[in-house]
């Protein structure tokens, strides 16, 4: 059966040019929904990018990706067998599709159907117990035998468990890195059975490192494509609780094995479960509650950033505003549209050229800081 993405090819014109936005330098997964909102295409995105990025002071000339270099990654992605899927057509996952930050394109290693079912997030301690991988183990295999897929991140402990137990009935690995960078180096054998098996996904281009800083980044497709995500040992530190906020931002379920308080691997676990998340002891636990008929919860909700017609100088003076109110410390958009009394829309087209100028970091839960 010919999956829904056959019809787009290199040559596609847009296609090429919304891989080109989703590659230029800083344009974050925000930044380039903005920029489609505003333009209607990529074409037409890419040609105003330039202007946009001097008007709020880039330091030195904004070149968006090239072409070329654009298409050598997807013709890469393609000869190792791979696939880009890009938001917004029929091979896009729905869930991913509906958090703020979602990848404008996913690069796919294996089955890319296996996107589009209902998935678990199953996650934790790389030091993980036997006991860990054994109740991860037992809890991938009894999702899997209810229908969901399970997707982890990889990792050594209780993701590769997790991934290992559902191998026969679907499971998804994120990558931090690009799909031709491997990590752990010793998951090369699991990595080979996913990627024939299951599917393996990246929204980093080819050639990508799996640094620290982009961990937190593969952490949000885990929790953006389920339904739910199970921690299964975390200490007070572990990344895996950065996958369990973000499904609470995205309005996801959150659940917990629990474990001792003198083991300090489950100290970010039972933390959860102080929280608010679901105590699990079984997989009966997950599937008695997780949403029915796909109904989910209302993610955190994002600022308004409809296109608007507003002049250079109206800009200018925006920019002014927001500025004076922007710093080192991490501030909520929300807020800064209060402090600032400006239309929504307006103070997002603003912030989307601090980020093409490189003078603006967004952050998880909707925060953003000032960095030049």
């Amino acid at each position: 059966m010919p999956s829904p993405q056959a019809a787009i090819q290199p040559s596609d014109t847009e296609w090429l040019a919304r891989l080109c936005l989703a590659r230029t330098t800083h344009v974050g997964p925000v930044t380039y929904h903005s920029l489609m909102r505003r333009f209607g295409s990529a074409a037409a995105a890419l040609e105003a990018l330039p202007h946009m990025a001097m008007r709020a002071g880039a330091k030195q000339k904004f070149v968006p990706c090239l072409e070329p270099d654009a298409r050598r990654e997807w013709d890469a992605t393609k000869k190792m067998g791979g696939h880009m899927v890009f938001f917004g057509t029929p091979a896009y996952p729905t869930l991913l599709a509906n958090i703020p930050d979602a990848p404008p394109v996913l690069s796919v290693l294996g089955q890319p159907a296996l996107l589009l079912k209902k998935a678990v997030g199953l996650v934790g301690a790389r030091n993980a117990s036997l006991n860990g991988k054994k109740m991860a183990h037992v809890l991938a295999t009894g999702l899997g035998q209810a229908g969901f897929v399970v997707a982890s991140g990889l990792a050594r402990g209780i993701d590769a468990a997790a991934h290992d137990a559902s191998l026969g009935t679907g499971t998804v690995a994120a990558m931090a890195g690009g799909l031709d960078h491997l990590y752990p180096p010793e998951h090369e054998k699991l990595y080979a059975r996913i990627a024939e098996a299951g599917a393996i996904i990246s929204d980093m281009p080819l050639g990508t490192e799996p640094r620290a800083q982009l961990f937190p980044r593969r952490n949000r497709l885990i929790a953006g494509l389920s339904v739910g995500v199970v921690v299964v040992e975390a200490a007070a530190q572990s990344g895996s609780l950065i996958t369990a906020n973000y499904a609470r931002d995205y309005g996801r379920e959150v659940f917990a094995v629990p474990g001792s308080p003198l083991d300090p691997r489950c100290g970010g676990s039972n933390f959860l479960i102080k929280q608010g998340a679901q105590l699990v002891e079984n997989v009966n636990d997950i599937l008695d509650n997780l949403p029915k008929h796909g109904g989910l919860r209302e993610p955190a909700r994002t600022f308004d950033d409809e296109p608007m017609n507003v002049s250079d100088s109206d800009m200018t003076a925006a920019h002014a505003v927001i500025a004076e109110n922007l710093g080192p410390s991490p501030v909520g958009i929300d807020e800064l549209v209060q402090q600032c009394h400006l239309p929504a829309a307006l103070v997002n087209a603003v912030l989307v050229e601090l980020e093409l100028a490189g003078r603006l970091q967004r952050l998880p839960g909707q925060m953003v800081c000032w960095v030049g």
